[in-house]
């Protein structure tokens, strides 16, 4: 999983209520170490399964109140963290199938590198992204289903934005988040991101692929004003950085392959006004 997945993450985001924060904290904690686990480093692929089902063992033993074993370094680290995931687990009831969920698509990105369909890539986004919505739906007390299915979509929105934003990044780490069948389509080929030319049928299938996108940014807008207090601000800026990062990789042309479209000081103030004169959705 790119990194850059988790850059919404409103872990230290004065924003949410102070309530929020510790378990929110806790989550984002239990997601980086896996995803480390998964995605850096030069580790071989057994201990990165290894690592990776030493996680879920130790999931599993926080949410029955399992003592934290004692260490130094890595593994006191370690401890410290599900210390504080199983009390926030009861605490806040949170589904344990979310955190397996997410050490799924860790294990996938282990050999993963590319998608046949756009239902695979979705599916990805639904393991990946999803559950970290969900889990702050549930630490704020939310557990409306239409609510879900709108944070669904802001969540699978703002991973393919990261996927469209690091695209030559991930092209030449080795990895390919464009469904294969619509490259195929296309006419897009490999060989030509190898070359370090995006070409018109490239440029074409990025189209299609921010296209899809904003639809989701769109059927993500509900979960915006379905919250109160401060977490609705938290993901009205969410949503919004999110839709200009994908503003950005489609103005990006033809320098896309080789930049990363990202926001700095100068988006601030637009993003501001936005929330601001945030309009709800009928």
């Amino acid at each position: 999983m790119a990194r850059s997945h988790y850059e919404n993450f409103p872990v230290a985001s004065l924003l949410l209520p102070a309530a929020m924060r510790p378990h929110v904290a806790a989550v984002y904690a239990f997601a980086r170490v896996a995803d480390d686990f998964a995605d850096e480093g030069r580790r071989p692929v057994e201990e990165r399964y290894r690592l990776l089902d030493g996680w879920l063992a130790r999931l599993h033993g926080c949410v029955h109140g399992a003592p934290a074993s004692a260490g130094s370094g890595a593994d006191d680290r370690d401890s410290l963290i599900f210390l504080a995931l199983g009390t926030s687990i009861r605490a806040c009831d949170l589904p344990v199938s979310l955190f397996e969920d997410l050490l799924s698509a860790f294990r996938q990105d282990v050999e993963t590198r590319r998608y046949r369909t756009w239902a695979d890539v979705l599916d990805y986004c639904r393991r990946s992204a999803n559950p970290v919505g969900r889990l702050v739906l549930r630490i704020a007390g939310y557990r409306e289903e239409h609510l879900d299915r709108s944070s669904d979509a802001l969540c699978t929105a703002l991973q393919l934005a990261n996927f469209w934003q690091d695209f030559g990044r991930d092209f030449r780490a080795g990895r390919l988040y464009v469904p294969l069948e619509d490259c195929a389509a296309a006419g897009a080929r490999e060989e030509d991101l190898e070359a370090g030319r995006l070409t018109a049928p490239w440029r074409a299938v990025m189209k299609t692929m921010t296209e899809r996108t904003r639809a989701l940014f769109d059927e993500g807008r509900a979960v915006c004003d379905g919250v109160r207090g401060r977490l609705r601000f938290e993901l009205r800026f969410t949503w919004l950085g999110g839709s200009r990062i994908l503003d950005r990789v489609d103005a990006a042309g033809d320098n896309g392959l080789i930049d990363r479209p990202a926001l700095g000081a100068v988006d601030a103030p637009p993003l501001v006004w936005r929330a601001l004169t945030w309009k709800r959705t009928p």
